[in-house]
């Protein structure tokens, strides 16, 4: 195949050897530095994105996508609003709450906690509780058995049933600030609860915090003092602020709707802002490998000031010296981003497939560091990666074009 004789040219001078193989040396160099940039930024932002998905994906298992409140709190027949909002396109589950603060005591130590009281039938249809169940069973909170003493059940989270010394069966002390008056003034309520249940959504906020009760129990413990709220699963989670929009329209001012976006806006900020911040400190080395690629052309058109001369002479047009020097450096950067791309995606793909960045549970929320790689990140860190290297080819492609043939060849 006959190749243009400005790319034959531009690979020649590349491929350079004995006198100029210093050229070829500093040219193997510039197209390292930029897979290796390439490769960097590859990584960095798999890492970056694999865990606002992992993140995403637990606080999402722990809590509804939408959450409906409603000044004044929901009657005690909110059947009717639950009907509504199944009506609403694109919902598919519809689930009531209740939650509360309370202080829970065990065999070993007493902790706060957040108490969530639920529907067991309608749960599973808006969070992953009843799927992350690892001991006893979420029905078993309105169906318990006939040995069951107290009557009432309660459901961990896994380190805090950890932590208090407990496991299914055991008995545990709730104790609310709602008390009743007495001539020693007023008394807050305890109760005992046995455990039915303990889950494990591998969060750790949830699993250490968390105590899941029906709902008619919550009532009974924090007294009317709780927070009443209705739960919405929806199919498209990028949706859901559109969604909880006409939620709002649909049931009128008295009630309010927050999407999961809002509820987690702090930390999903503050990882966008990471991801973005990580990736333009890495991206300098591309730039570096870049300012390589300076180097060497400007080095190759001093060396080969001869050569340029000469075609000049021979009636090549100054556009066609310029695309000789912009095509050396297109290679470099073509090859070079070639090469970090693929090892960047091989890397990402091996340390999430076999989870070999392993991570503090306490700190991350997450065992190990997983990797995704997104199309759309890949194809904008490939085509700002040739940018460039092509930005870095205008200067002494403009230089060799601009050279004096008279001038090249005068003392040779």
């Amino acid at each position: 195949m006959d190749l243009p004789f400005e790319l034959h040219i531009a690979l020649r001078y590349l491929l350079a050897k004995r006198k100029q193989a210093f050229i070829s040396v500093i040219s193997l160099v510039s197209t390292i530095g930029v897979a290796v940039g390439v490769m960097a930024v590859v990584i960095a932002l798999a890492l970056m994105t694999g865990l606002q998905e992992a993140l995403r994906d637990r606080i999402l298992g722990a809590q509804p996508h939408i959450y409906v409140s409603r000044v004044g709190g929901f009657d005690e027949d909110y059947h009717a609003d639950i009907e509504k909002l199944r009506a609403i396109p694109h919902i598919t589950g519809v689930a009531p709450m209740s939650i509360g603060k309370a202080l829970i005591g065990g065999p070993h130590s007493e902790e706060f906690i957040t108490i969530k009281g639920i529907d067991p039938e309608l749960e599973p249809s808006v969070t992953d509780v009843p799927r992350a169940i690892k001991a006893g069973s979420l029905a078993a909170l309105t169906h318990p058995t006939a040995d069951h003493q107290p009557v009432d059940g309660i459901v961990l989270g896994q380190e805090i049933a950890t932590n208090l010394g407990v496991t299914v069966g055991d008995s545990v002390r709730i104790t609310t600030p709602e008390g009743t008056l007495s001539p020693l003034g007023m008394l807050p309520t305890t109760k005992l609860l046995r455990v039915v249940g303990i889950f494990s959504l591998g969060l750790s906020e949830v699993d250490a915090e968390y105590g899941v009760v029906s709902l008619d129990v919550a009532k009974r413990l924090f007294k009317g003092d709780q927070r009443d709220l209705i739960q919405l699963h929806v199919d498209n989670i990028y949706d859901a602020p559109a969604i909880a929009h006409v939620v709002e329209g649909r049931l009128g001012p008295q009630y309010m709707a927050q999407d999961w976006g809002q509820q987690n806006k702090a930390l999903f900020s503050a990882l966008t802002l990471e991801k973005l911040a990580v990736s333009l400190a890495i991206g300098l080395i591309v730039i570096v490998a870049a300012l390589n690629i300076v180097a060497s052309l400007i080095l190759l058109v001093i060396e080969k000031h001869r050569d340029i001369g000469i075609l000049k002479t021979m009636g090549a047009r100054a556009r066609s010296v310029t695309a000789i020097f912009m095509l050396q450096g297109l290679v470099i950067g073509v090859v070079g981003t070639t090469v970090g791309a693929v090892l960047g995606y091989v890397i990402s793909y091996v340390c999430d497939r076999y989870k070999l960045i392993r991570v503090s549970t306490e700190v991350y929320q997450i065992s190990y560091m997983p990797f995704t790689v997104l199309a759309l990140d890949l194809t904008v860190v490939i085509l700002s990666a040739l940018a460039i290297c092509f930005v870095a080819t205008i200067y002494p492609s403009r230089q060799a074009a601009h050279l004096d043939p008279a001038q090249a060849l005068r003392y040779e």
